[in-house]
């Protein structure tokens, strides 16, 4: 399929009836884990699935073509996909990275740091003070997330990747929470692009997946020789799930960031919450740089409760039709708490330098009506109020 073609062309179609064998019109998937030789020292163009696998293949060129990369690796996980990022790092180098990055992504990077693989400076890089001290260290890499995970910051990708680019360094964005349907962070001038495709690529919330897409084809190809080697590659039949997902991916975003607007402007009149994370507001510091860069405002957003730990507790024991899980992305609305879930692992004075406190918690808008969202919130913000101890254990500290 052309490049040319508009990018919600590429995602519904990439692959359809182009099945040579039977003219199937939905991409046939391909489970074999060995092919074929065609005989003595004649492979074909796949001989193991750990190496290259044509449903995989399929989803990566789709990932590629909408982030408008040269190619894409598609991996086993999110996780993966950063971890194959910083597989191009030698032990003297340094890494720049988000202070108040997901806590998977600030866990991987401590852990590799104190094993001496690389040095790593969390900074916030919408402080230009600190941004051009760590520049002028000459970094080898600039990590990006935009917006954050979970307090929604926004950073001006073309500023900081010339500025990285100056330094010497490659920069990388991890793109999960708007997707290439509203962010394409390699027309800004990223060398990577990464993803945690069982976000809203997938969108589903049944499978576990990453991609890497890079904006030159030599890095790609070490990439996947790399992602090869030490076998982190993703398996055929989760790629045929994240190709069909993939296929919805713009019309859901439309609506899930249509609801997620209707929640931000509820969730300001609150007299419970003490603020509202979405740049699609005016009122958010980086609303202007958002608007340039992006073609929506996603689905993520997340509030702080004045009440703290207490609030945060009442509150997910209470809201309907969000569940209090994990992940994101999907079809499905939920609600998690930061410091408890998804960023315990930084440790408490961590979480409190990145603005991680007790009292924030994060949504993933899903699908479900506007009315039905709004009025879910409701049952939870009408708890704070009540002074009947709840039961259950408010403890989800687990990835």
């Amino acid at each position: 399929m052309s490049q040319t073609r508009r990018p919600e062309t590429i995602a519904a179609a990439h692959g359809v009836a182009a099945d040579a064998a039977f003219g199937a019109v939905t991409p046939p998937i391909v489970l074999s884990s060995t092919f074929a030789f065609a005989g003595y020292d004649r492979p074909r163009a796949h001989d193991y699935s750990r190496g290259a696998n044509p449903t995989r293949e399929l989803l990566a060129d789709a990932i590629a073509q909408l982030e408008r990369g040269a190619a894409a690796i598609v991996l086993a996980s999110g996780m993966a996909a950063v971890d194959l990022v910083l597989s191009r790092l030698r032990r003297d180098d340094l890494v720049i990275a988000p202070h108040d990055c997901y806590g998977g992504t600030y866990r991987l990077l401590a852990a590799r740091r104190e094993r001496g693989h690389f040095d790593v400076a969390f900074v916030d890089q919408n402080d230009d003070d600190a941004l051009r001290a760590a520049l002028a260290r000459r970094p080898a890499l600039v990590l990006i997330e935009t917006p954050s995970n979970p307090l929604m910051r926004v950073v001006d990708i073309r500023a900081l990747a010339a500025g990285a680019h100056a330094a010497g360094a490659k920069v990388a964005v991890d793109n999960t929470f708007l997707s290439p349907a509203l962010q394409r962070p390699i027309t800004l001038g990223a060398d990577f692009v990464i993803h945690s495709t069982t976000k809203y690529l997938n969108g589903h919330s049944d499978v576990v997946g990453g991609a890497v897409v890079a904006a030159d084809r030599a890095e790609a190809e070490t990439l996947a020789a790399w992602a090869n080697t030490i076998g982190v590659t993703g398996s055929p039949f989760d790629s045929y799930l994240t190709l069909r997902g993939l296929r919805t991916l713009f019309p859901r975003l439309l609506q899930q960031q249509a609801n997620a607007a209707a929640i931000a402007r509820f969730l300001v009149g609150r007299a419970e919450v003490s603020a509202v994370h979405y740049p699609g507001l005016a009122s958010h510091p980086g609303h202007a740089i958002a608007k340039a860069q992006q073609s929506g405002f996603g689905a993520m957003l997340s509030f702080e409760l004045a009440g703290g730990a207490e609030a945060a507790r009442r509150f997910v024991e209470s809201v309907e039709v969000f569940a209090f899980a994990e992940s994101l992305g999907g079809v499905e609305s939920l609600v998690a708490h930061p410091a408890t879930m998804i960023h315990a692992g930084m440790g408490e004075e961590a979480r409190r330098a990145a603005g991680i406190d007790d009292g924030l918690l994060r949504l993933s808008v899903g699908l479900e009506a506007e009315a039905d969202l709004i009025a879910g919130l409701e049952t939870g913000l009408a708890a704070l109020g009540d002074p009947t101890p709840l039961t259950g254990a408010f403890d989800a500290r687990s990835k």
